[in-house]
């Protein structure tokens, strides 16, 4: 599957071409939305935007025989949180299908 981005600039110049509202107002309120999210994380919420998904955090066990992919030292790594996102049924739907869509788009190779 193909790396394309969709930037926050790219958002907000997207949502300024729907609405015409300014784009430093664009700016402040997709920062803020953001920073509630995380706030909300930090605190142990979970997120959930119905039709969207969920972000929470899931708790990874540690362990002793980790190793450092740089160096091959091992390492121990102790229990940490991660922040994790489980897309809702809508949008499971929605893209269900783009697997399909590029494996038929570079010849059925899947790739």
């Amino acid at each position: 599957m193909a790396e394309d981005k969709f930037t926050k600039a790219e958002i907000i110049s997207a949502i300024y071409e729907k609405t015409g509202m300014s784009r430093r107002d664009i700016r402040e309120i997709i920062d803020l939305f953001i920073d509630e999210i995380k706030d909300a994380l930090i605190q142990g919420m979970a997120i959930e935007l119905r039709g969207f998904g969920t972000f929470e955090i899931r708790v990874r066990k540690g362990r002793q025989k980790a190793r450092n992919p740089k160096t091959g030292m091992p390492v121990s790594v102790d229990s940490h949180g991660i922040a994790a996102f489980r897309p809702g049924r809508e949008l499971k739907r929605d893209v269900w299908n783009l697997g399909n869509a590029a494996a038929q788009d570079s010849g059925g190779l899947g790739v």
